[in-house]
């Protein structure tokens, strides 16, 4: 029983202080959620909160039990990394001087990353795909100053027809 690193998606009313409530009952109980990303669903009324967090398995247990008595989640799923499409959007700046341009721009060709940015000292590149591959990417370009770099965190969706809906927890509630 080691400790997990787990994507969860919600599903909740798309109104005020839901992220917030959803994130102190984090803080609360002492998980730390690693990545978050929310946006809006094709409902308007209901938005989308895909993060993720580590623990055993008794502790995801209580995240999942927790997170489902929120007033606001209609629904909580796990994300299989085998069922699911994972995606994140990383942008990082390199410091580049001429000399280094050319081996910057051949690691971003192998990893698919476009360079969005040229400046005399430095390249902005954009990678998006799973986490390991972004991962990966940073490893290869650590070996050049890196100035800045930012991560959306991971975002899923299933594969084929299987979808996320609104669920009725109210016998879950206490």
């Amino acid at each position: 029983m080691g400790i997990n690193k787990v994507v969860i998606a919600l599903l909740v009313e798309n109104n005020a202080n839901v992220l917030s409530r959803v994130s102190m009952l984090f803080g609360r109980r002492g998980y730390n959620i690693d990545s978050l990303t929310v946006s809006e669903t094709n409902d308007p009324s209901i938005s989308r909160i895909t993060l993720v967090s580590h623990g055993d398995d008794r502790i995801i247990e209580q995240i999942i039990l927790q997170t489902k008595k929120l007033v606001e989640v209609k629904a909580v799923r796990i994300e299989d990394e085998n069922e699911a499409i994972m995606r994140e959007l990383l942008l990082v700046k390199v410091a580049a001087e001429e000399a280094q341009r050319s081996a910057i721009r051949d690691i971003c060709e192998v990893y698919k990353a476009s360079i969005v940015d040229y400046s005399p000292d430095s390249i902005v590149c954009e990678l998006t795909g799973k986490p390991s591959k972004i991962d990966g990417f940073l490893d290869v370009v650590a070996k050049y100053e890196i100035l800045e770099l930012c991560r959306t965190g991971v975002t899923a969706i299933d594969r084929g027809s299987r979808i996320m809906v609104c669920e009725d927890f109210e016998s879950h509630r206490s």
